[in-house]
């Protein structure tokens, strides 16, 4: 009896959405005690984009994936699974993957939300990447969105000054040809569990008017243990993954780093003996986008030039949990299939809001200015992406 050889997973299709608002280093200095110097030296971060009124996790999302789509030449419907790394998702129920799937058309995959924090796209990769060599998808979507500016405290430098907002996605399909992921490495270590969390609003510590008055809706982080346990974590995830692969750290053409700190990057290319060069970064104009941050990396590097058909990539995060996961990947794709994302417009994508309910402004009071400053989208207006 004949055996049918297990299909490789290529990525196909690849999209990103960023706001169009912009806090600069320079707005965070009127709010909280920095300095532009100061953020950049420590962090490498000189500006981050904020969300709209009118935007959420699923909407971006959506954008996103329907610009993956686009590029794969696939339908909507052309989809068997929808998977959604996310820490921000726009309710606790129902998933905001379920949202997307609606919003982009789809009327057949299985949708669901992943939790792993910054390292959530690495785990959604490798479960898509599982879906597809066992036979039981052709087609995976594969996002990473997060909304973090409504998390976080505008008075608190060690957190407010990192992140932003934003969304990156990719299609996985099924091939007969090698390529695609060749080796993944993924990680928790539960000792971290509360260096990066936030407090309130699980069963633990349900939201109440005493979690809301003591700030335990914002997201807190030990900065110097996480920047340990990254610059030591992250380096070994990305060899452990290209050990499975099969390669050497030399065989690999561009690394695609989680975006948190230039100097975490410059630790994990020290860490494996390689130059900068080697590095993708784009940190200086998102901040840290948590699981959004790969996949935004990555098409970036796509559309700009930095990867070839045949280029053998890594991409590597660490998160929340302490988390971390890397995956190696050949790549397979003509790059100048990018282009065709440019033909889903952010107004065309909608996310259907639910019945007989209005939500509070989300907008926090320290970002309300920065919103309303000319070239800003209005308050429940159809932005436009203004492209980095």
């Amino acid at each position: 009896m004949s055996t049918q050889a297990s299909p490789y997973a290529h990525i196909t299709g690849w999209g990103r959405y960023a706001p169009a608002g912009v806090l600069t280093n320079a707005d965070l200095e009127k709010m909280v005690e920095t300095s532009d110097e100061w953020i950049r030296t420590r962090t490498g971060i000189r500006e981050r984009r904020v969300a709209a009124a009118h935007e959420t996790t699923a909407s971006m999302a959506a954008v996103a994936a329907r610009r993956a789509i686009a590029v794969a030449g696939l339908q909507p419907d052309d989809i068997d699974v929808i998977l959604l790394a996310t820490l921000s998702p726009d309710y606790w129920m129902p998933s905001t993957a379920a949202l997307v799937k609606e919003a982009i058309g789809n009327t057949k995959a299985f949708a669901m939300d992943v939790a792993a924090a910054c390292s959530g796209f690495v785990y959604a990769y490798s479960a898509g990447q599982a879906y597809i060599t066992s036979g039981m998808a052709r087609n995976v979507l594969v996002i990473g969105a997060e909304l973090l500016t409504r998390f976080l405290d505008y008075t608190d430098r060690s957190t407010c000054i990192l992140f932003g907002d934003g969304a990156g996605a990719i299609v996985l399909s099924a091939a007969d040809t090698q390529g695609g992921g060749l080796g993944f490495e993924l990680t928790t270590e539960p000792s971290g569990a509360y260096m990066i969390w936030l407090p309130a609003g699980g069963s633990k510590s349900p939201p109440s008017r005493a979690t809301v008055e003591r700030g335990e809706h914002y997201i807190r982080m030990d900065g110097t243990q996480t920047y340990r346990f990254a610059t030591r974590t992250l380096a070994s995830t990305a060899l452990a993954a290209v050990a499975k692969a099969g390669l050497e750290p030399a065989d690999i053409d561009l690394f695609i780093p989680h975006q948190a700190n230039i100097r975490i990057i410059q630790s994990v290319a020290d860490g494996l003996g390689l130059s900068m060069d080697k590095m993708f970064v784009n940190l200086d104009r998102y901040g840290n986008t948590s699981a959004a941050s790969i996949p935004i990396a990555l098409a970036e590097a796509v559309d700009s030039g930095r990867v070839k058909v045949g280029d053998k990539l890594v991409i590597v995060a660490f998160g929340a949990g302490y988390t971390s996961g890397a995956a190696a990947i050949s790549w397979t794709a003509d790059p100048a299939r990018g282009a065709l994302a440019e033909s889903i417009r952010p107004e065309d994508v909608t996310v259907r809001p639910p019945l007989d309910w209005e939500p509070v402004d989300p907008i926090p009071a320290a970002l309300v200015e920065i919103l309303a400053r000319p070239g800003s989208p209005e308050p429940g207006a159809k932005a436009a992406e203004v492209h980095a």
